[in-house]
């Protein structure tokens, strides 16, 4: 279902191994989040999206990897804090993409980017299908 939609919008997606219901559990419990629903869907299926080379969805071990790496402090000197936030792609300029996080764990549906150069946190789409569908489309301007 779910690649059957990514190629509707680009036939150049190219898709991950699908992840396991385990291997999803585990990002939520290392990020000590609930991802959206759509979102694990998603992974469960494709575990990871690609068009023309760049990370339009992250495989699960990226996104383990690049929350620890924002999370860990060492960046606090510099930036707000990211606990806030799960980012899950990158527009390949520096921006990431990313879930917000209410206080009790729970990530919204939206989709946020986070801006490198100012910190900004911009709200840019109501769940990660639209963003990816308004990404592929060149209808998002970061």
């Amino acid at each position: 279902m779910w690649k059957d939609y990514f190629q509707g919008i680009s036939k150049d997606c190219i898709f991950s191994t699908p992840a396991t219901k385990d291997e999803i559990d585990k990002v939520e419990s290392l990020l000590n989040v609930s991802l959206p629903q759509e979102f694990k869907e998603i992974i469960f299926e494709t575990n990871g999206v690609k068009e023309s080379g760049l990370g339009l969805i992250w495989p699960l071990e990226r996104i383990i990897n690049e929350n620890k790496h924002y999370r860990d402090g060492v960046l606090e000197e510099y930036y707000m804090p990211f606990g806030n936030l799960v980012f899950f792609a990158d527009s390949g300029i520096g921006d990431l993409f990313a879930f917000p996080v209410a206080q009790d764990g729970v990530c919204r549906d939206d989709v946020f980017v986070w801006n490198h150069i100012n910190d900004s946190r911009m709200w840019v789409a109501p769940s990660v299908t639209t963003y990816a569908e308004w990404w592929l489309n060149g209808n998002l301007e970061i």
